[in-house]
């Protein structure tokens, strides 16, 4: 069993460090904590220095494989709430249960299930000495966590609330403002897809970098080969298409 390290060493261990996100939900094909813990394992070997993981189940499974700090949560929908990433106490206490080295939460300003409040999770898990990470989508989000006790933050939810910047790619903009303004870590993380965008965050500051989809989620990497091709069939129909009709008129 992996022993719990004080949140200066785990903080210390992933400054300038790769995370990989090791998720794989109930309806993908990846699902199964035995090979998420091969995929933690994985990610380990091409050196990764930490790892995010979803579920108490899972988390144990990548214990076996990877002696590396976890960033643990545990995901579950909940009726008449959006949070789902740590949104109660019964999350929090499997979690606690599963001895991981940062509990992240939904830090962002949406109606908690349960009639429960940020306010009072992030009390019960200090309590509890635990280490915490708001995941935010916002700068002022960010700052009602940091003054609620939260001991790092993370830039997860930006694009995912109504009410934050609905975009493609990482938002750098507020990494750069959490980065300038706290005194605690800052994570980057949030549609990080390739190498550069990793550069990119750290060369604004970020503590560490966490990357999900792009290095855990095959099938949306197949995605993105299969785009490009696609992409690449209508540019050539548009060139054939361009071609014929300047015939047509030479003609």
């Amino acid at each position: 069993m992996k022993k719990m390290i004080s949140k200066e060493i785990v903080f210390n261990q992933l400054k300038g460090k790769l995370v990989v996100s090791c998720q794989a939900l109930k309806d993908e094909p990846l699902h199964g904590s035995e090979v998420m813990g091969k995929m933690a394992k994985a990610a380990f070997v091409g050196g990764a220095s930490g790892i995010r993981a979803n579920s108490a189940v899972d988390i144990e499974a990548i214990k076996g494989y990877v002696d590396l700090p976890i960033i643990g949560l545990v995901k579950r929908d909940y009726p008449k709430s959006d949070v789902y990433i740590t949104a109660t106490r019964k999350e929090a206490d499997e979690l606690i249960g599963a001895e991981v080295d940062i509990i992240a939460i939904d830090a962002t300003d949406r109606p908690r299930p349960n009639g429960e409040s940020l306010e009072s999770l992030i009390a019960y898990l200090k309590t509890k000495g635990q280490t915490i990470m708001a995941d935010v989508s916002t700068f002022d989000e960010a700052l009602k966590a940091v003054k609620l006790g939260v001991d790092c933050v993370s830039t997860t939810m930006s694009g995912y609330t109504p009410y934050s910047p609905q975009q493609c790619c990482p938002d750098f903009i507020l990494l750069k403002r959490l980065v300038d303004t706290l005194q605690i870590p800052v994570f980057a993380e949030g549609r990080i897809s390739t190498p550069e965008d990793v550069k990119r965050a750290m060369d604004i500051g970020a503590h560490a970098v966490v990357v999900g989809s792009a290095i855990t989620r095959p099938q949306e990497i197949t995605k993105k080969f299969v785009q490009s091709i696609q992409s690449r069939g209508d540019k050539q129909d548009e060139h054939t298409n361009g071609v014929q009709e300047q015939v047509r008129r030479i003609n």
